[in-house]
Parts: C-alpha cells; sequence; structure tokens
C-alpha cells in the first residue's frame, strides 16, 4: 500500500459529472467554515477520506478522546439532479511538492468521476476587519467566471495577488486539463486565530444562488450573529493580549544595562 497517499472509501456510491466544491482551512478559515456549514445543513454523507504522510506530523484528539490523524474528507450530497462533492478537512500539505501531490491526486479522483466543474474556495487577508467584504472570483477562463460576474461578483484581476495553496493550485493544474473552475475569494481580517464567520456568509450566499443548495439564509443570519459577537470577543482579548506582548518586548530591547 501507498503510504503516502491513502484514500479511503466509506461508502460505494455511483457518482454522475458531480461538481467539486474546495474549501479547506487558510485565510480566516471562510472556506472551511463554508463548505462545513454546507455539508452540516444538507446532511451530506462522507463517501472518503484522505490521509497523506504530507500532512503536518501530529495527531487530533476527537470528541471520544481518541487520538486521529489529520485528514481531509469528501462527502456527497444529490441536489436537483446534480451530484456535489464538498472537500473539507483539518488542515493543507504543509510543502509546496506535497501540495501539487495532493491536487494532482484529487485531480486524477474527481476525473474519474467525469466530473464537469471545480468550485474553490479562499479569503483575502486585509489590515482590519471588512464591514461589508466584498466577494471577488477569478477561473480558468472568461465564459467560466462570467457566471458569477454576470451575477455582480468582482473579478478578482488587479486586486489579488498570488492564491497561495489547494484553492489557487488545484485551479492553476484543473486548467492544465482542460477543466473549468472558479475560485471565490471573500475579503476577510488576515489574523491567524482569526474566524471568518460574516465573511464565510458572503460565500455561502454566491454558492446557495449558484447551485440552488436551498439553504436557510435566514437560520444561517442568526447564528452568524451569535457566533460572530463570540469571536470578537475573543479577537478583543488576542489584540489586546499582542499589544501588551509587543508593548513588553519594545521595554526589554531598549533596555541597555
Amino acid at each position: 500500500m501507498d503510504k503516502k497517499w491513502i484514500i479511503k472509501r466509506l461508502k460505494n456510491i455511483k457518482f454522475n459529472k458531480p461538481i467539486m466544491i474546495e474549501g479547506l482551512p487558510g485565510m480566516g478559515n471562510v472556506a472551511k467554515i463554508t463548505v462545513d456549514f454546507i455539508i452540516e445543513s444538507l446532511k451530506a454523507s462522507k463517501v472518503y477520506e484522505i490521509s497523506s504522510y504530507d500532512f503536518p506530523n501530529c495527531v487530533f484528539i476527537n470528541d471520544r478522546g481518541i487520538v486521529e490523524l489529520p485528514k481531509v474528507e469528501i462527502y456527497y450530497k444529490k441536489i436537483k439532479g446534480r451530484d456535489l462533492f464538498f472537500v473539507s478537512g483539518d488542515m493543507q500539505p504543509v510543502n509546496e511538492e506535497g501540495c501539487y501531490e495532493f491536487c494532482d491526486k484529487l485531480l486524477d479522483f474527481f476525473q474519474q468521476f467525469q466530473g464537469t466543474e471545480i468550485i474553490t474556495l479562499g479569503g483575502i487577508g486585509l489590515e482590519e476587519m471588512p464591514k461589508a467584504p466584498k466577494v471577488y472570483c477569478t477561473g480558468t477562463d472568461k465564459k467560466t467566471i462570467s457566471r458569477f460576474t454576470s451575477d455582480g461578483i468582482k473579478s478578482a484581476e488587479g486586486v489579488v495577488g498570488p492564491i497561495i495553496g489547494v484553492s489557487g493550485l488545484l485551479m492553476g493544474l484543473a486548467k492544465m486539463r482542460e477543466m473549468k473552475g472558479t475560485v471565490l475569494l471573500v475579503e476577510t481580517l488576515g489574523i491567524p486565530t482569526y474566524l471568518g464567520v460574516k465573511e464565510a456568509r458572503e460565500l455561502l450566499k454566491v454558492l446557495n444562488k449558484h447551485l440552488k443548495l436551498g439553504l436557510n439564509m435566514k437560520e444561517l443570519n442568526k447564528e452568524v450573529k451569535i457566533i460572530e459577537s463570540e469571536v470578537n470577543e475573543k479577537l478583543s482579548k488576542f489584540i489586546a493580549h499582542e499589544e501588551k506582548r509587543v508593548k513588553f518586548k519594545k521595554e526589554i530591547t531598549n533596555y541597555i544595562g
């Protein structure tokens, strides 16, 4: 068995030209929050697990107190006659070569089911928390992204620099294979500990409309307000702690004895 990349099938389901939506941890965790919310709301079924020696060298402790290796999970749901793949997980590969290999493996897996479309998600890190987060898009070709720009989503041209990690690389490698895809990016706060729940809501609005997911946005808005207040409280404490730490470090540095 190839220990470096292990794809474990959990359910034997036949797929018909699925659409892939990728949402792994990244800037503001907006992609993961978005995809995990959809998976939970639609009660999607977990069909595959991917583990690899290129994932971080750690284990997680689950809700039963048992250790688990990091993994990426693929969920499935049929909506209005279309098969949807949702890619979520604990993390991304830790190095550049591993990221390339992971994206290639994911595309190989997707193509065996004659996948028709790929949508990846990510965040644009800002120095301040955006009051009204904007969503931008790019993709494999003008025609593909025009479906989003025609709905008022702004083009990422001239706004966004390199898209680092799976969300960008997956799209670049898909284009090499002449596959179609779109990257959706939302403005968020560029602090590692920040959770962009409010920003993820903007991505959910776009996906809900484009894929006709039938999500209850009113319930989502209620959840966002509750979670956002909790996140803001934790964030203010973190910023206050960082300011004290920087001030203390500066005082130590300036002391000459």
